[in-house]
C-alpha cells in the first residue's frame, strides 16, 4: 500500500491545492518500510489527483481539502483522510492503528463565498482542488468568469453571484468548484446563459450517517450551553477544526450532524459565461 501526505517541512501542509510536496509511505503489513518527499511536478490545481493515481497511490492524508477535489479524489479510487495535522508521520502511524477521523470535505466551495459563518476554506482565490472530475470541454484547464444564481427545488434562492455584484472566478475542471458546475461550464459560449439541474451525486454528495456524532453531554465541555440548530466547530484528535450543526439534544446527549449543509440536495442553477481567459 502507498500513503501519500500533504507535505510541508515535517508537517501535514495544510491545503491540498497548493501542496508542492508529498511524502509518500510504502507500508508493507500494516507498517512503514520506506518513505520519501517528491514534488508535485508543477501539477498545482489541475492534475493532483491525476499525479496521485499515475504513482499508484492508494490513501491521501491532508489538511485543508474541497468537495470537488474529493469528487476527483473519489474517481480516481483514491481513500481518503482529510483534516490531519501536525507531523506527518505521527499522522500516518495513527492512520495505520485506525485512529486518523476524515473529515472530508472541509473547504467550502461550490462557486460562492457567501457563507457568514466563518466556515469558508479561505484561500486566495478558492484554490481547493485540481482537475480531476473527469469532465472534458474548450474551457476545461481555462480561468472563467461566470455569473450564477442557485435556488433549492421549492425556488428558494441560497446564492448569488448578481446580488453580491461581483462574477465568480475559477478554473474550470480544477475541482474547485462542485462537479455538476464544472461540467455545465466545460462547453459553454460566453455571454451563454444556461439552467441546469444538479442531482447530489453532482453536488455535495449524499448525507453520510457516519457524520452524525452522538456524544455525552457530560463528556463535553461547553456541549451543556448548545441548542438545536447551532453552528458549531468541533475537533478531531490532531485538533483539526471541522463545521457541524447541533442536531439534536436530550438531558444527558447531544447529536451533531458534521456533513455539510448542501448535502443529500438537488440543486438548480442559472449560469451565465461572463469571461473566458
Amino acid at each position: 500500500m502507498k500513503i501519500a501526505v500533504t507535505y510541508e517541512n515535517g508537517q501535514v501542509f495544510q491545503h491540498f491545492g497548493h501542496t508542492e510536496q508529498f511524502k509518500i509511505y510504502d507500508v508493507e503489513d500494516g507498517k512503514v518500510v520506506s518513505s520519501k518527499v517528491m514534488g508535485s511536478d508543477g501539477a498545482g490545481h489541475e492534475a493532483l489527483a491525476t499525479l496521485l493515481e499515475n504513482r499508484a497511490i492508494d490513501v491521501l492524508i491532508c489538511g485543508g481539502i474541497g468537495p470537488g477535489a474529493v469528487a476527483a479524489l473519489e474517481d480516481c479510487g483514491i481513500e481518503l483522510c482529510a483534516g490531519a495535522s501536525g507531523n506527518a508521520d505521527e499522522a500516518v502511524e495513527a492512520y495505520l492503528r485506525g485512529e486518523l477521523v476524515n473529515t472530508g470535505a472541509n473547504c467550502d466551495h461550490h462557486g460562492e463565498h457567501h457563507h457568514g459563518d466563518g466556515h469558508e476554506c479561505g484561500h486566495e482565490g478558492g484554490h481547493c482542488g485540481h482537475h480531476g472530475h473527469g469532465i472534458s470541454g474548450k474551457n476545461v484547464g481555462k480561468t472563467c468568469r461566470t455569473h450564477y444564481r442557485g435556488t433549492f427545488n421549492d425556488g428558494t434562492q441560497f446564492d448569488s453571484s448578481y446580488d453580491r455584484g461581483e462574477p465568480l472566478e475559477f478554473v474550470c475542471g480544477a475541482g474547485q468548484m462542485i462537479k455538476g458546475f464544472d461540467a455545465a461550464v466545460a462547453d459553454m459560449e460566453v455571454g451563454e446563459i444556461k439552467e441546469v439541474h444538479l442531482m447530489p451525486h453532482e453536488a455535495y454528495g449524499e448525507s453520510d450517517p457516519n457524520a452524525i456524532i452522538t456524544v455525552e453531554i457530560a463528556q463535553m465541555a461547553g456541549a451543556e450551553s448548545v441548542n438545536v440548530g447551532d453552528r458549531v466547530y468541533l475537533q478531531n484528535m490532531y485538533g483539526q477544526p471541522f463545521p457541524a450543526v447541533v442536531a439534536a439534544k436530550d438531558e444527558t446527549t447531544v447529536t451533531f450532524d458534521a456533513n455539510h449543509e448542501m448535502a443529500g440536495k438537488e440543486l438548480n442553477f442559472t449560469i451565465e459565461l461572463v469571461e473566458v481567459k
